[in-house]
């Protein structure tokens, strides 16, 4: 199989500039403090990636995804290394790129094709598609500055799209479109994927790349540390990144009059693990430390997906669990047996307030990141209890 996309040893910088006013008096008398350093968006990126994969890119704000994306695109030029590609390249990069804001939408779909190299009669006959792809009939005779930004998206995806590229570049402005919208994109990324086209898109959306992408790159601090299968690049990026005080999402707060402890997360043969597999057991050990007695504490536990849905939360009150008092170290369980959640990477929140939820003890909200694998191949969130009956 041919490679699509090739980078070696590729690597963009920047120049961080001092302080001070940069005019001609301030060089002459010196008035420019600070020096210029050098800012490595992106350095030492190197792959290969076969025609018709799909690649998702994914790490922390400002790690150097959307810089990835631009240079392979051509919009930046590289500091060090290259990148090739082979076909053409239609790319979504940034909201409302390559549009013309005096230009009405109709004028803008003809100049954004032609920055694609596409010809003039080619983008007339599908002109219909991308107006009705886009939902924009009644307003592409607008001047775009006029557009809302989902409007903005919907017209450049659709350019993106319908001048049938071997390669298509998405930056995170898919975020932006309304849900129907997304869902449209997402489908019309599976018929991309069907014909053997070449993706590589950004996304926040953990669930997404797992679902969509044969391979996803992480990328952290300008550098390419991981790749490989999405599901356990996702993983590395929730337990390094995200989870347990990672920066990124997690919250910790509470009077600390009873403090969580070192979470242990225990498989079915009381392992300490992060991956799980459905409808096996995961035990969940709590410690905790209260310096002083503390009647009547709830412990409460959520669980949401990596792109932040709420999946189910309960707590000791609610389950009828009363715990009189504590008071000094202790620890309390909780079991899932079986665990009814399907494939996918999940956030664990858990927390211990009063028993008239006023005073919030201690609370950590998406610290706890873990992993379950389905091998049934049953879809969805949740198993739930269904029988056929004859």
């Amino acid at each position: 199989m041919s490679n699509a996309i090739e980078a070696v040893n590729l690597g963009k910088c920047y120049v961080k500039r001092g302080t001070g006013l940069p005019t001609l008096f301030n060089a002459v008398t010196g008035g420019f403090r600070g020096k210029n350093e050098p800012f490595w968006c992106l350095r030492g990126a190197h792959f290969e990636i076969p025609a018709g994969r799909t690649i998702g890119v994914i790490g922390p704000n400002g790690s150097g995804k959307s810089s990835l994306l631009g240079l392979t695109a051509g919009t930046i030029a590289p500091t060090e290394g290259q990148v090739r590609t082979h076909g053409r390249i239609s790319s979504l990069l940034e909201l409302g790129a390559g549009f013309h804001s005096e230009l009405s939408g109709r004028e803008n779909v003809f100049l954004n094709a032609a920055l694609l190299g596409i010809p003039r009669e080619t983008v007339r006959k599908k002109f219909d598609r991308i107006v009705d792809f886009a939902e924009l009939r009644d307003f592409i005779d607008m001047p775009v500055k006029h557009y809302s930004s989902g409007m903005y998206v919907r017209l450049g995806f659709a350019v993106a799209v319908e001048v049938d590229p071997d390669i298509l570049l998405i930056d995170e402005v898919l975020a932006v479109g309304d849900i129907s919208f997304q869902l449209k994109c997402l489908d019309r990324i599976r018929d991309f994927q069907k014909r053997g086209k070449t993706i590589l898109f950004v996304s926040h959306a953990l669930q997404t790349v797992e679902e969509f992408c044969h391979e996803a790159f992480l990328i952290h601090h300008g550098r390419l540390v991981e790749r490989g299968d999405p599901g356990d690049v996702i993983l590395k990026y929730v337990r390094s990144y995200m989870g347990e005080g990672g920066g990124v999402f997690t919250q910790e707060y509470g009077t600390r009059e009873v403090e969580l402890g070192a979470i242990r997360l225990l498989d079915a043969a009381g392992r300490d693990a992060a991956t799980f597999a459905s409808g096996e057991a995961l035990t969940i050990e709590i410690p905790y430390v209260a310096p002083r007695r503390i009647e009547k504490p709830v412990f409460g536990f959520s669980i949401k997906t990596a792109n932040g849905m709420y999946v189910y939360g309960s707590n000791t009150q609610t389950a009828g669990v009363g715990i009189p008092f504590v008071e000094g170290a202790g620890t309390v369980k909780l079991q899932f047996a079986p665990l009814q959640l399907m494939h996918g990477n999940y956030f664990l929140s858990l927390s211990v307030h009063s028993w008239d939820h006023l005073v919030q003890y201690h609370r950590r909200e998406d610290w706890i990141p873990f992993a379950v694998r389905n091998a049934v191949g049953d879809l969805g969130l949740c198993r739930l209890d269904a029988r056929w009956l004859p």
